[in-house]
C-alpha cells in the first residue's frame, strides 16, 4: 500500500483529500503544519507528500527544504497544493525541488491521477 502525507491547515481540504486517497488504497498521514509534518517524517517514509505553502509555524517552502536535506526522504515525491498562484511562487516551489505545483482550487480526480503518475 502506498503512503501519502497530507500537510495542510485547512480542515475541509484535509478531509476531502484524506477520504479520496483512502478510497484509492493509500495509507494516509495528516499534518496541520510544517513542523507536524517533519515530526511524522521522523517515523514514516511516505511515497508522496502533498504540501500547502501558507501554514502556521513552518511554511511549505521551509518544510520542503528540510525534506530535501534528509537522505531518508530522497525518494519522496512532493506536490505543492497552494492558493499562492503567482509565477514567482510556482517557480520557487519547483526550484526547491517539488515534483509538481498545483494551485487551489483544484480537481480531486486530476490530483489523484497526477499522484499516481508520479509514483509509477
Amino acid at each position: 500500500m502506498k503512503k501519502i502525507l497530507i500537510v495542510d491547515d485547512e480542515p475541509n481540504i484535509v478531509m476531502s483529500l484524506e477520504y479520496t486517497f483512502k478510497k484509492n488504497n493509500f495509507e494516509v498521514f495528516i499534518a496541520r503544519d510544517g513542523q507536524e509534518a517533519l515530526d511524522i517524517l521522523e517515523k514514516q517514509l511516505p511515497d508522496v507528500i502533498i504540501l500547502d505553502v501558507m501554514m502556521p509555524m513552518v511554511d511549505g517552502f521551509a518544510t520542503l527544504e528540510k525534506i530535501k536535506s534528509d537522505e531518508r526522504l530522497q525518494h519522496c515525491k512532493v506536490i505543492f497544493l497552494s492558493a499562492k498562484n503567482k509565477e514567482k511562487d510556482i517557480e520557487k516551489g519547483l526550484s526547491l525541488g517539488a515534483n509538481l505545483y498545483v494551485t487551489k482550487p483544484f480537481s480531486l480526480k486530476k490530483l489523484v491521477e497526477q499522484v499516481q503518475q508520479l509514483i509509477q
